[in-house]
């Protein structure tokens, strides 16, 4: 989640590595390096993490949708989304 985390930070951002000391370096189109705020990008990355947690499976999401579709309920775009027709 760091390098997606970065992403959305530093819009100058375009390549993210890792160093052997495992810390973050962000490179601009020119390969410039661009200073970055690790204690933001943990913050988002974490916030990040908690969106994707928070999300419903593909199984649950089925699921759910069978349940309306069997109960004549409306789905949720998500939900229809899952649908194979």
């Amino acid at each position: 989640m760091e390098h997606e985390a970065i992403y959305q930070l530093y819009s100058t951002a375009k390549s993210v590595e890792v160093d052997e000391n495992n810390n973050y370096i962000a490179r601009d189109i020119d390969g410039n390096e661009v200073s970055i705020d690790m204690t933001a990008v943990n913050t988002k990355a974490s916030e990040l993490q908690a969106e994707a947690d928070a999300k419903p499976s593909e199984d649950e999401l089925k699921a759910s949708a069978k349940a309306k579709l069997i109960a004549g309920e409306a789905l949720t775009e998500e939900e229809a989304d899952t649908i194979v027709l």
